[in-house]
């Protein structure tokens, strides 16, 4: 509500306006009644005809521009929503959502949650309009009014009794949605090493259990909302018939004009409408709760990256060391990686490389000693400084919907030459020229449309594009034959070769070849450094890096 205040101090007086020009129809027949008709003057009479007339006109014009600064609000809220829920899904967050929650997330709760700026509006309307209905009510006649005061909130109040477990009901069916999308796009990314191991038929049993429970969750929802909308009609039916009753018979003891009896009779019908809103709203509300209360769960969530208080110096130079470093599996580990330098790490095992990549990404923290960027540690070191100066690229990084040219180049900063350059340490080019539209050729989502090859040479081209001071590379050529990350070797010293640090964590016999220095960690320790050429006279070595 205060990120959208203007639009919302805007739109509620104008939708309070069209309910009480809808409550006044009524009331101006009555008035056109009793000074018109009823004397037969032609002036009185068409006063009130004009009366109608505008009061019309502020009904329609009052919905159409209120309703357009309330649907502009929610909107905008709706789209701050999905955008603050993706910054928290790229995040490393201590959350055990698919991707698919995540999903329902910014779509189906952000929506629900936005709606509260019509929900507040209509609700200031509704309650205005049947205060100013119970005003006039009062005088003309007293006991009628009282009857509104007291039995409005009595008719509420009852329409309340279903609002709880709508609310619980609608949580548990958002829950199970979202689950279901979760499943539905691990099935998706996952479908051929599913095919691979003949597990499609288990994988597909468990997407229709949990869609028939979703399916159950909903139906449950949509009965408590029918029960709700019958009971609303229920009690205001016979609220307002009790309201008619009283009117009739005041008319008919001759306590009212016909006028007054027809402005009455058609504020009781009309009286229907907020009153059941106001019921409709509380369970509204209910369900925009229970979706905020979701976000909420996602926005709390802990992050994984480190965030500190200072900033890199500008003289700082740019480079990477772990000094008796003992985190995971990894103990006493000293590795530094400085400008100009291409520096490979193997392992005997993927638990420790994933190690060092998490310790660099700021994902993890040692357990004993320092990982320092620039000399500070990078514990203390603002976020957005580590961003700036230090790229860690997983070996599960895919290029992101777009075309080529936007996977390789987001921000269109590269002209031809530099971009030519890019594809061309990356051994890319076969990527580019493989379709007729080139660097137009549509990426799909996680790079469906490309094989593992041709993902991991654009994400290779991504990450030199970026050109960053520091860059961490983890297994970039798994997907790739001899011949092309012969070429990426190559295409990587030059690229880097200009007063940037590289470190690369893999095994390929081919980018060990190509690092100045290579460390070699073995059960947790550094075992040897040196180049490739010296190192593969160890048996164990070799063992380690053919594996």
């Amino acid at each position: 509500m205060t990120r959208n205040r203007r639009l919302v101090a805007t739109g509620t007086p104008l939708i309070m306006v069209w309910q009480l020009c809808e409550a006044l129809v009524p009331v101006m027949i009555g008035v056109t009644i009793d000074v018109g008709i009823e004397t037969g003057r032609l002036g009185p009479f068409a006063l009130a005809c004009a009366g109608i007339v505008g009061v019309f006109l502020c009904l329609s014009y009052g919905y159409r521009f209120g309703a357009l600064f309330l649907r502009r609000a929610e909107q905008d809220e709706s789209h701050r929503l999905r955008v603050e829920v993706a910054e928290k899904a790229v995040q490393p967050v201590d959350d055990s959502r698919m991707a698919g929650e995540w999903l329902s997330l910014a779509t189906a709760d952000a929506d629900k949650v936005s709606e509260l700026v019509y929900q507040v509006a209509f609700t200031a309307a509704s309650v205005t309009t049947v205060l100013v209905t119970a005003v006039y009510l009062a005088r003309t006649d007293v006991t009628l009014a009282l009857v509104v005061l007291f039995g409005l909130p009595v008719t509420v109040a009852i329409t309340q009794l279903v609002s709880p477990a709508i609310a619980r009901r609608t949580d548990r069916e958002q829950a199970a949605i979202a689950r279901v999308a979760g499943i539905a796009g691990d099935l998706i990314a996952g479908l051929r090493p599913l095919k691979g191991i003949g597990a499609e038929t288990a994988a597909s049993r468990r997407y229709r259990e949990a869609s028939r429970a979703a399916r159950h969750s909903s139906i449950v929802t949509a009965r408590s909302w029918g029960y709700m909308s019958g009971l609303t009609t229920l009690v205001s039916g016979l609220f307002l018939a009790l309201v008619a009753l009283l009117a009739g018979t005041r008319a008919i003891n001759g306590e009212l004009s016909l006028g007054e009896l027809v402005a009455i009779v058609g504020l009781t019908q009309f009286l229907a409408e907020p009153i059941k809103l106001l019921g409709d709203l509380s369970a509204q509300f209910a369900a925009s709760r229970a979706s905020a209360q979701r976000l909420h769960g996602a926005f709390t969530a802990a992050s994984h990256v480190l965030d500190g208080p200072e900033r890199l110096p500008d003289a700082a130079p740019r480079e990477v060391r772990l000094e008796a470093v003992t985190a995971g599996p990894l103990s006493d580990i000293d590795l530094t990686c400085s400008p100009g330098t291409l520096v490979a790490v193997t392992t005997d095992g993927p638990a420790s490389a994933d190690t060092i990549v998490a310790l660099l990404d700021g994902t993890a923290r040692p357990d004993r000693g320092t990982v320092r960027l620039g000399g500070i540690d990078l514990q203390d070191l603002a976020r957005a400084d580590r961003r700036e100066a230090l790229l860690v690229v997983p070996h599960a990084a895919t290029p992101p919907e777009g075309t080529v040219r936007t996977a390789i180049d987001p921000d269109g900063r590269l002209d031809e030459a530099a971009l030519d350059a890019v594809l061309t340490a990356s051994a890319a080019h076969d990527v580019v020229e493989a379709h007729p539209d080139g660097l137009d050729h549509a990426v799909r989502i996680g790079g469906s449309s490309l094989s593992g090859g041709q993902r991991q040479r654009l994400t290779l081209a991504r990450s030199l594009a970026a050109d960053a001071p520091v860059l961490v590379l983890r297994d970039p050529t798994t997907a790739i034959d001899a011949v092309t990350e012969h070429q990426i070797a190559t295409g990587l010293r030059t690229r880097r070769d200009t007063g940037r640090a590289t470190l690369v964590v893999t095994s390929s016999p081919t980018l060990l070849a190509a690092a100045d220095t290579v460390v070699w960690i073995r059960e947790g320790r550094v075992v040897a450094t040196g180049t490739h050429h010296d190192l593969q006279d160890d048996p164990a070595y070799r063992e380690d890096v053919l594996r």
